[in-house]
């Protein structure tokens, strides 16, 4: 294995790696780091609402919202929903709401603080707005690379955000973890990620403790994620100009994002290597060419190989069969420089037993949205305080489950499911007290 593969090969496993062992008493780990309630005694006001398209009255999931003229924003949850915090001190009249296909919608915030009510129109491209396409779909991801020191941050910036991690057995939730974390990243003029680091500030986690669930399963460096799939500032984890040549290349019909017109460009490995390549999808800003969104998964044809980069460890006699390993990856144009927003990993697998006849299905989730940014006297985060790649984020934090506990921190709304499962959860760890 050549050194370019065995770069990307680490770097896939620094963004996503499941550990497996056996937990006879349940799932539930021992605290490493003491947390503390929020600070509330920041004046805020909440302002919550849903997404929904025109046309289907279907809700949007993973909406944009943002308060324009500042850096504060968040994501609807699977459920169309959004809760963002605004502190007394920002001045904001309207919230600014955009989704991929769709045109942005601005609406004014309410002053009695009732709920908000978003309706997207989906965007139809006329024909001027056709793209001639004119050049060859890897001579506009090259393009974009080289374009990179232009498009992205040319000093440090340290972000805010929000993090979740679920767990799943079946369709029933065994882990629920959450953060607010912040991540320290250098400029983009160089794309190495060597200096980047994650810290969490505060978290909380509940954990099944069904005797049943015996098998416990964790992802390896979850936080981190924000570091390793900066795919623009990562070029192990997927846009190595080196490895571009693994991949056929094809243009898609166009697309808007944010109300600006994108090449959509589809990839797909064309060659086969030592280790599991990925296919999916570029969103590129036509006129800037900057990277706007990246959806892609790792290949499962060969499965051994998949195997090999999501699986960290394993009882013996458990057999691991991957289903599913997907990414999202966004980015939003602030001022005219592109900075990282959105991540989504999800991981779909199925484990049996020799000799065991049924199998059981999990899937694993995590998901970090930047809730706000600075660049002015930015310090990096201590690397004593960083969150580690091969570290498991729920054996990091303490079992505090209370409706303040993030105080004027913005975070991912829970959907409808998530917050019937903390109660479940909850309810089961009072009974075992």
């Amino acid at each position: 294995m050549n050194t370019k593969r065995t770069r990307l090969w680490h770097a896939l496993r620094s963004v996503f790696c499941i550990m497996m062992s056996m937990c006879g008493s349940g799932l539930v780990a021992v605290a490493q780091d003491a947390v503390v309630p929020a600070d509330t005694a920041v004046a805020f006001r909440t302002v919550e609402g849903i997404v929904r398209d025109r046309q289907t009255r279907r809700t949007l999931e993973y909406a944009d919202v943002f308060l324009p003229g500042t850096n504060i924003g968040t994501v609807t949850n699977a459920d169309g929903r959004f809760s963002l915090k605004i502190t007394e001190n920002t001045e904001a009249e309207e919230l600014v709401v955009s989704h991929v296909g769709f045109r942005n919608s601005r609406v004014r915030l309410t002053a009695d603080g009732s709920d908000v009510e978003v309706w997207l129109t989906p965007h139809v491209t006329t024909l001027s707005e056709v793209v001639v396409y004119a050049a060859d779909p890897r001579t506009v991801v090259e393009e974009a690379l080289e374009r990179v020191a232009d498009n992205y941050a040319d000093r440090s910036t340290l972000l805010t955000g929000f993090y979740r991690e679920t767990i799943r057995k079946g369709r029933r939730y065994t882990g629920i973890s959450e953060a607010v974390m912040q991540v320290s990243k250098t400029s983009y003029v160089r794309r190495v990620v060597y200096d980047d680091r994650a810290e969490v500030l505060k978290g909380r986690r509940l954990l099944s403790q069904r005797p049943s669930d015996t098998l416990a399963v964790k992802l390896q460096g979850g936080p981190t994620q924000a570091v390793f799939l900066d795919i623009v500032k990562n070029p192990d984890a997927l846009l190595d100009p080196h490895t571009l040549h693994y991949y056929d290349f094809k243009m898609e019909d166009p697309a808007q994002i944010d109300n600006r017109p994108q090449y959509v460009i589809s990839f797909y490995p064309r060659v086969e290597v030592d280790y599991a390549l990925c296919y999916g999808t570029l969103y590129i800003d036509r006129e800037r060419l900057s990277f706007t969104r990246a959806e892609f998964h790792l290949s499962l044809d060969n499965r051994p190989k998949a195997v090999q980069a999501i699986l960290a460890k394993k009882p013996a006699g458990l057999r691991f069969r991957p289903q599913e390993v997907s990414f999202l990856v966004t980015y939003k144009d602030l001022g005219g420089r592109s900075s990282l927003h959105y991540v989504r990993n999800i991981i779909r697998f199925r484990c049996d037993w020799k000799r065991r006849l049924f199998a059981t299905s999990y899937t694993v989730q995590s998901e970090m949205v930047v809730t706000d940014r600075a660049d002015e006297n930015v310090s990096a985060i201590p690397l004593r305080r960083s969150f580690s790649r091969r570290a498991a984020f729920y054996d990091k934090v303490d079992e505090y489950w209370n409706a303040d506990f993030w105080g004027a921190y913005n975070i991912i709304e829970p959907t409808e499911s998530l917050e019937d499962a903390v109660e479940r959860l909850r309810k089961r760890i009072i009974k075992t007290d």
